[in-house]
C-alpha cells in the first residue's frame, strides 16, 4: 500500500476557494508586474535596447510556462492518446493554438505598451461576454433574464470607457477618437472569445494536457518568427540576458507556475457559484493592483465604466446563485472551459 505524504494530505485539505483566492490575487497582478517589470529594463538598457521587452516576457515567459505545464500535463501525452486524435482535430486545435496562443496575447502585450492598463483590464471582459452571446448563437446555450440584464450593463461599461477614456495614441472610428491600445484589447477579446468557442463545438475529446502544451508551443514557435518578421532578425539578440531571465524567473515563479497550480488546484473543489465569484473579483483587484503597483488613479472615465462592469458581473452573480437554489446539488465546472479563465498571463 503507498503511504501517504504529509504534504499532499494537508494541501488536500486545504478548501478549494482558499486556491481560487489566491489564484485571482495572482492573476490580477499579472498586467501591472508585466508593466513594472517591463519599466525596470527601460532603466537598464542594452546598447540603447530594452532587454525586458514586452516580446521577451512574452517569448521566455512561455519557455517556462511549457516547462512548468509539462511537468503537470505529461502523463497526457502517450502513443494511444494522440493516434485517437484526428487529422480535423489537429487541424483545428492548430488554428485555435494561433489565434488563442499566439495573436491574442501579442495583441493584449502590444496594448499594454501603448495604453493604461486599467482600460485594458476594463475592455478586456468583453471576451466572456462575446463567450456567452457566440454559446448562444452557435452552441444553443439558454440565457436566463439575469444574464441578459448583466451582459448589457456590463458591455455598456466596456463602451463608456472606450469612448470616454481611451488613453495613449489615437485611431478614429466611426467619428469617435479610439486609443490603439483599447482597439488591439478588443481584437485580441474576440480571437480569443472564438477560439474558445470552437474549442468548445470542436475539441471536447482532447486531453487537457495536450491541449494546453500543443498550443503553448505552437504559440511560442509562431509568436517567435512573426516578432521577427515584423520587427527584425535582431528582435531577439536580448532573449537571453541575465536580468531578463532574473526577473523572468520571479515573474514565472509567481505568475506562472504559482497562479497557474493555484488554479488548477482550485478547480478540482470549486463549484460554479465560486468560481463566478472568483471572475467577478478578478477585474476588481485587477484595477486596485494597477493602482498599488504602478500608481495609475482610476479616471472618471474608469469610475464609470468600471461600476457599470461591476453592476453587471454583479447581476450575474445573482443569477447564478438563483440557478444554483435550484439545483440539488451544486454544479462542478469544466476544467476544459475554466482553464480559459486563467486571465493573467495570456502566454499561457
Amino acid at each position: 500500500m503507498k503511504a501517504s505524504n504529509p504534504i499532499e494530505n494537508f494541501l488536500s485539505r486545504v478548501p478549494g476557494s482558499m486556491y481560487l483566492g489566491l489564484a485571482v490575487l495572482i492573476i490580477s497582478a499579472s498586467n501591472s508586474v508585466t508593466r513594472q517589470v517591463v519599466e525596470i529594463g527601460q532603466h537598464h538598457t542594452i546598447d540603447g535596447r530594452n532587454p525586458i521587452s514586452l516580446c521577451n516576457v512574452l517569448f521566455v515567459g512561455n519557455l517556462c510556462a511549457l516547462a512548468i505545464m509539462a511537468l503537470i500535463f505529461h502523463k497526457d501525452w502517450s502513443f494511444n492518446t494522440l493516434k485517437a486524435i484526428t487529422r480535423k482535430d489537429w487541424i483545428i486545435l492548430t488554428i485555435t493554438g494561433i489565434l488563442s496562443g499566439a495573436i491574442a496575447p501579442a495583441l493584449v502585450f502590444s496594448a499594454l505598451g501603448q495604453g493604461n492598463v486599467t482600460n485594458v483590464v476594463i475592455i478586456g471582459r468583453i471576451e466572456p461576454l462575446i463567450i456567452l452571446v457566440l454559446s448562444a448563437w452557435l452552441l444553443g446555450s439558454k440565457l436566463d433574464r439575469w444574464t441578459i440584464i448583466s451582459t448589457l450593463v456590463s458591455f455598456a461599461g466596456v463602451v463608456a470607457t472606450v469612448l470616454l477614456g481611451s488613453s495613449g495614441q489615437m485611431i478614429k472610428m466611426a467619428g469617435f477618437q479610439v486609443g490603439t491600445g483599447e482597439v488591439l484589447v478588443a481584437i485580441a477579446a474576440l480571437i480569443g472569445a472564438i477560439s474558445t468557442v470552437i474549442s468548445k463545438l470542436q475539441l471536447q475529446t482532447i486531453p487537457l494536457g495536450i491541449f494546453s502544451i500543443y498550443r503553448n508551443v505552437l504559440a511560442t514557435i509562431i509568436f517567435f518568427f512573426l516578432a521577427k518578421i515584423l520587427y527584425g532578425s535582431q528582435h531577439f539578440v536580448d532573449a537571453f540576458s541575465p536580468l531578463l531571465w532574473k526577473w523572468m524567473l520571479i515573474y514565472a515563479a509567481i505568475i506562472v507556475v504559482m497562479g497557474k497550480l493555484c488554479w488548477l488546484a482550485g478547480l478540482k473543489k470549486a463549484t460554479s457559484t465560486e468560481l463566478n465569484l472568483a471572475n467577478l473579483l478578478n477585474p476588481i483587484l485587477s484595477i486596485l493592483m494597477a493602482f498599488l503597483i504602478l500608481g495609475e488613479v482610476p479616471t472618471q472615465a474608469q469610475y464609470i465604466g468600471g461600476s457599470l462592469l461591476f453592476a453587471g458581473v454583479i447581476l450575474g452573480f445573482i443569477g447564478n446563485l438563483y440557478a444554483n437554489r435550484s439545483k440539488p446539488k451544486l454544479e462542478q465546472p469544466n476544467p476544459r472551459e475554466t482553464i480559459n479563465m486563467f486571465m493573467g498571463f495570456r502566454g499561457v
